[in-house]
């Protein structure tokens, strides 16, 4: 799997991509994987606060429910609402499916992210 280059990485399996001070957020192609087929996503309301490494919502699929974490810090300026009649979107893409988009507290937060070289070295350790 080839992972975005313009995207950072979370060791939870979380991406941003981040343009001028918007972070958009998502799971990775690796987790996605690990879940099976996704049945329900739980997402905070825009104007909502993230806090890096912190859970923001959940992501259920036939599997298990497991928390999202968020990659930094800001306020929730919109949810990807498909998500909540079309969860498996993400299964067949989960590098454009977003969940959400943040506007950034502190680009900071960035600089313990992975990049897509260093992520992928981390999946392959993982499994």
């Amino acid at each position: 799997m080839a992972y975005p280059a313009d995207y950072r990485y979370t060791k939870e399996h979380e991406w941003i991509k981040v343009e001028s001070d918007t972070g958009t957020i998502g799971i990775t192609d690796h987790a996605q994987e690990a879940l099976g087929d996704i049945v329900f996503v739980e997402l905070p309301k825009p104007g909502s606060d993230v806090e890096a490494h912190k859970s923001f919502g959940t992501v259920e699929s036939v599997k298990a429910v497991s928390e999202l974490f968020a990659p930094a810090s800001g306020t929730v300026t919109a949810v990807n609402d498909e998500l909540t009649t079309a969860p498996e979107k993400i299964n067949s893409d989960a590098h454009g499916s977003w969940m959400i988009k943040i506007k950034l507290k502190n680009p900071g937060d960035l600089n313990g992210l992975m990049n897509a070289a260093d992520y992928e070295k981390f999946v392959a350790e993982e499994k």
